[in-house]
């Protein structure tokens, strides 16, 4: 699993990083052929850009459905439970249950007619020319407008990508019944930063001076326990 979890998100991050590039560049190219500046200008005209656009959709595209699937396994998809939340313990967890199971169906149902889609869009003749077997009347497939790719490699996008969301609807649903907990994603933390958690019973506020009164289980901000104290009260005396 986590060496899924790894190639999943190493390919969102590459198709956003990468995504948002190619719009940069292809942005830029396109101002920098507007300035009034001959050999730029010829330089930059003799590039050809206009590809960018169709490339950038087909990332964006897969990435969404990709990303789709990494928010079920952690939790960021929104969801409506108030009314679910009300329910007793055992009646809740039921209802978890079932969306999870509908999920994972509605999703295999999709993955199943977009891999038929895919094979009746060109996928079964090019697998069969790898393999150099006979296509017979097989329909080799259209191909994308500016990059010239088959369709049926871009519309993989969607069999994967639901296929990856309906297992991991699934195992979330086995690790729901095994402990009882779901995924959850706080979305004010920031990755990278360590946040301080303090005690539920220290009071973020005291000054830890003689004019407030001193939590006996906690130090608080500005305290350094007994000697610290002692000290800077033979300093004041």
């Amino acid at each position: 699993m986590k060496i899924l979890d790894h190639i999943e998100e190493w390919l969102i991050t590459f198709l956003m990083g990468a995504a948002t590039l190619i719009i940069f560049v292809s942005v830029a190219h396109r101002y920098g052929t507007g300035i009034d500046y001959p050999p730029l200008q010829d330089a930059l005209l003799s590039i050809n850009m206009g590809w960018a656009q169709e490339l950038t959709i087909i990332m964006f595209v897969w990435m969404a459905k990709f990303g789709a699937a990494y928010g079920v396994r952690t939790g960021i998809h929104v969801g409506v439970d108030v009314l679910i939340n009300r329910l007793s313990t055992q009646n809740r967890g039921r209802f978890i249950i079932f969306g999870l199971g509908a999920g994972a169906l509605f999703t295999g149902i999709v993955g199943t007619l977009g891999l038929t889609f895919v094979l009746e869009n060109g996928a079964h003749y090019q697998i069969l020319s790898w393999l150099g077997l006979d296509t017979g009347d097989l329909y080799e497939g259209p191909v994308t407008p500016d990059l010239e790719w088959p369709t049926w490699m871009v519309y993989s996008a969607v069999p994967l990508g639901s296929y990856l969301m309906c297992f991991r609807f699934l195992q979330v649903m086995v690790s729901f019944i095994r402990t009882g907990e779901l995924p959850h994603h706080d979305h004010g933390h920031v990755d990278g930063i360590d946040e301080e958690h303090l005690p539920v019973d220290a009071n973020p506020y005291d000054m830890g001076d003689d004019l407030h009164p001193h939590d006996l289980k906690h130090k608080q901000i500005g305290e350094e326990g007994p000697e610290g104290r002692d000290a800077g009260k033979g300093d004041k005396q």
